[in-house]
């Protein structure tokens, strides 16, 4: 247990930066709230993951199987998470094994080894294995209700930016009002809304035993396909090559292989990009990396 409540301390200095004074009596029960998922779900917890940040994530055993147990103070978006992930069973998602809605406590199982997609170190084969994991998940495309978060919502960082400082805000009006056209051009030319994970990046795209590819941490947006690939798109961005041939490249590739609208990824990268820049001011980042984004994807609609 003494390991445990060490957990907490080191753990509690994030969560409050994330959520506030208001989590700290929740960090630290998370012993307590550890052994009774030990007990619910019949298993042994082993370690917890490096670099916690929203949730308490660790490794664990059940019946000799390696297992995760994922602790949430957001309930909700722990909830959230456990129906996209059951939306996409059978996709080459990760199993939910078993959920605790009062306890806030999803297990699922291990990616073993859990090597994440770039450790093949081959730039073009891992797009490749990309757009095969973006065919699992999304042929035939799934259903879509109204239980998850519409691609607008998503981007309501933007709508909350020029509420707060109008035109007079760091980021250029120029590159703020770009990207407010076209995520209306976007959003109202999207032909079909689907289900998509929405954070498919690198890190969430490990490799188990079989040599397999499974997914992990689903964000669960309805919207336009095309932004699917933008997470991968804005990570490893001069991997073999510097960041503009890069994005070209990927970007072609993964249009003609998943016969995509690369003008639309292009696009959806440029107001991605923005949207990191708001974020960031929102937190109190430096929000340059988002506005180097927009730039990036910027220059490309222009030479693709």
């Amino acid at each position: 247990m003494s390991e445990l409540s060490k957990i907490s301390e080191e753990f509690l200095e994030i969560m409050i930066k994330n959520f506030g004074e208001g989590v700290n009596d929740w960090v630290q029960k998370l012993p307590d709230l550890i052994s009774e998922c030990e007990h619910k779900f019949g298993i042994k917890i082993e370690k917890p993951f490096d670099n916690l940040s929203y949730n308490y994530v660790a490794e664990g055993t059940k019946d000799d199987r390696s297992v995760v147990l994922k602790i949430s103070f957001l309930k909700e978006d722990l909830e959230k998470e456990v129906r996209v992930l059951n939306a996409f069973q059978g996709r080459s998602v990760v199993e939910v094994i078993e959920y605790d809605e009062v306890l806030g406590a999803l297990l699922m199982e291990q990616v073993v080894p859990g090597n994440a997609l770039t450790s093949v170190g081959n730039d073009q084969e891992e797009v490749e294995i990309f757009c095969q994991v973006f065919e699992a998940l999304h042929i035939p495309k799934l259903k879509v209700t109204n239980d998850y978060t519409s691609i607008s919502r998503w981007f309501e960082g933007i709508q909350r930016y020029r509420k707060n400082y109008g035109s007079n805000g760091v980021i250029k009006e120029a590159a703020i009002g770009r990207a407010e056209e076209l995520l209306e051009g976007l959003i109202q030319t999207t032909q079909a809304s689907v289900l998509i994970h929405g954070d498919l990046h690198q890190g969430n795209i490990l490799r188990d035993q079989k040599g397999e590819w499974k997914v992990i941490d689903p964000k669960g947006i309805v919207g336009d396909i095309h932004f699917e690939t933008i997470q991968y798109l804005l990570n490893n961005i001069d991997r073999e090559g510097d960041p503009d041939s890069v994005l070209k490249r990927r970007v072609k590739q993964m249009s003609d292989r998943l016969h995509l609208d690369k003008y639309r990824i292009v696009k959806w990268g440029i107001v991605r990009g923005i949207l990191e820049a708001c974020w960031a001011i929102e937190n109190g980042d430096s929000w340059k990396n988002g506005l180097d984004i927009f730039e990036r994807f910027n220059r490309l609609l222009t030479t693709i």
